[in-house]
């Protein structure tokens, strides 16, 4: 095993933890992460720009600030470098949601979450890819390349945050940032063997996210282990004035719930097992993973029992209302007028404004990107808006009732993470209806604002991870770290290891 490859096996947290005892620099886990990256990205694609030269610089920085001994008081994470979903301004570096709409757009500042990791001394490694403005459940809705799965490269990482997911399955990064909507952390988590947390919406400032659905959005972690989302959860969480949602609380002591956890002991946790997230549509290899998963939690000494959520079933159909009329309202603001792309009206039509906004959108906006705009645009219309999108509010109201009950009953809620594992690219593309059933187990926390978690549960009988969830009451997001890591350790222990330990990682091989 060569220097680089031993080095980014390291989870965030030891390669934090060699940092603090000299034994390696901010400088050499840069450039070993970069060497994977060139080595990985043809197969695996998950990048869309990779920014080498500030990542270096950034590393340099903290490095000569440690030699100084201005280091202190830093995070835990200080000098672990990070790859950033391309739905996250950065100063100078190109933002683009994966949209050619914002080909070539170079943001003027940086998002709340990047300035924080910024100040903690992580070098920024690049943007990763996604569907575009993060609408989709498989990365294939980018504008510009598709990501492959580590596991299979025939099949999808999941999405709309693919690129983050596979580029730390595949080792190309520690950590990663993405966000939310309706299942974009958590899913590809689930199809990628990776940890994928969603936080309380308004615990991670949304300020620098590009909008796609202003009640929903949420920036999380992506990881390897439970423990590392949880320190890069304490890095960015906390309130910023600059996002009006932005919740005015400290953040909860994630890592050290974590750490608690990782002892296995849950005596007297509650955990509840949604009823409505199991049986029709849930493939046999993720129900019987997620069973025996739901044995070791009882082994360690939580009780479990069912709860019911009755109005869960409504939750895809009121998602799918809500979600496309804020994006119409969001994406109205790509008009060609003040920032990207600009098509002009062909010779013969009229010159207008309005003719060059239809061009404008016409060439920059993807199908999928269409097709929820104009959704959300008929069900904001006069004469349907009390029926469709005042309706799925009120179900709205009616989903976050049930979890408040469900909670009265329950310290945390399990279910799958995804109903299936990963598929192969083309196999639902042409049927929406089947694509958006992949959010069925993840949508119902996005709309009731809760936390929420994807880890590893292990294999499913095709060879391919299956993804295990917790979701927490509101503003608790440490209560799900803690039975999360027992899971995690607990599953390590009976599989000899992480599941990563078994994928084929030929571009490694190769270093």
């Amino acid at each position: 095993m060569s220097d680089v490859t031993e080095l980014v096996r390291l989870t965030a947290a030891e390669m934090a933890e060699r940092i603090r005892r000299g034994e390696v620099s901010s400088r050499e886990l840069v450039e070993a992460h970069l060497k994977v990256i060139e080595a990985a990205e043809p197969a695996i694609r998950a990048f869309l720009a990779v920014s080498a030269d500030e990542a270096l610089a950034q590393a340099d920085a903290f490095d000569a600030r440690r030699a100084k001994g201005d280091a202190e008081g830093l995070p835990e994470l200080a000098g672990v470098p990070i790859a950033i979903k391309d739905m996250i301004v950065t100063k100078g570096i190109e933002t683009t949601a994966a949209s050619k709409i914002l080909k070539g757009w170079i943001p003027p500042y940086d998002a709340t979450v990047i300035t924080r990791l910024k100040a903690a001394g992580m070098p920024l490694l690049g943007k990763t890819n996604l569907d575009e403005f993060a609408q989709g459940s498989s990365t294939e809705h980018s504008a510009f390349q598709t990501t492959h799965n580590p596991w299979d490269t025939t099949r999808v990482p999941g999405g709309s945050g693919g690129g983050s997911a596979a580029a730390v399955a595949s080792f190309e990064a520690p950590l990663a940032l993405g966000t939310d909507t309706g299942g974009s952390i958590r899913q590809p988590g689930a199809l990628t063997g990776t940890v994928g947390v969603k936080p309380t919406y308004g615990a991670v400032s949304r300020f620098g996210a590009i909008a796609m659905a202003s009640s929903l959005d949420q920036i999380g972690p992506v990881s390897r282990t439970v423990l590392d989302s949880a320190l890069l959860q304490e890095v960015i969480g906390g309130h910023d004035r600059r996002d009006s949602t932005s919740i005015p609380m400290p953040v909860p002591p994630l890592a050290k719930a974590a750490r608690e956890g990782a002892r296995r002991d849950l005596t007297g946790l509650r955990v509840g097992l949604v009823k409505e997230l199991s049986g029709e549509g849930f493939q046999p290899g993720v129900e019987k993973r997620f069973s025996e998963a739901v044995d070791l939690l009882r082994d360690m000494g939580a009780e479990v029992t069912e709860v019911s959520l009755p109005h869960l079933p409504y939750s895809l159909g009121a998602y799918y209302i809500i979600m496309p009329s804020e994006v119409s309202s969001n994406l109205a603001r790509y008009d060609g007028m003040r920032y990207g792309l600009r098509v002009m009206p062909p010779e013969g039509v009229p010159q207008t404004a309005a003719n060059m906004m239809a061009y404008t959108r016409e060439a920059g906006f993807g199908d999928e990107v269409k097709r929820r705009i104009i959704l959300g645009t008929y069900a904001l219309s006069a004469g349907y808006y009390d029926a469709w999108y005042g309706s799925a509010q009120k179900v709205r109201t009616l989903i976050i009732r049930d979890f408040e009950a469900a909670f009265a009953q329950a310290d945390v809620l399990v279910a799958p993470t995804s109903p299936t594992t990963a598929f192969r690219f083309g196999e639902k593309t042409d049927d929406p209806p089947a694509m958006y059933m992949n959010d069925v187990a993840t949508i119902p926390a996005n709309l009731a604002g809760i936390p929420a978690m994807s880890v590893p549960a292990g294999l499913s009988d095709d060879g391919l991870p299956v993804g295990f969830q917790f979701l927490a009451p509101q503003k608790r997001d440490d209560v799900m770290y803690r039975p999360a890591a027992a899971l995690e350790a607990a599953l390590e222990e009976r599989n000899g290891g992480p599941i990563w330990r078994s994928m084929k990682t030929d571009w490694l091989e190769s270093l």
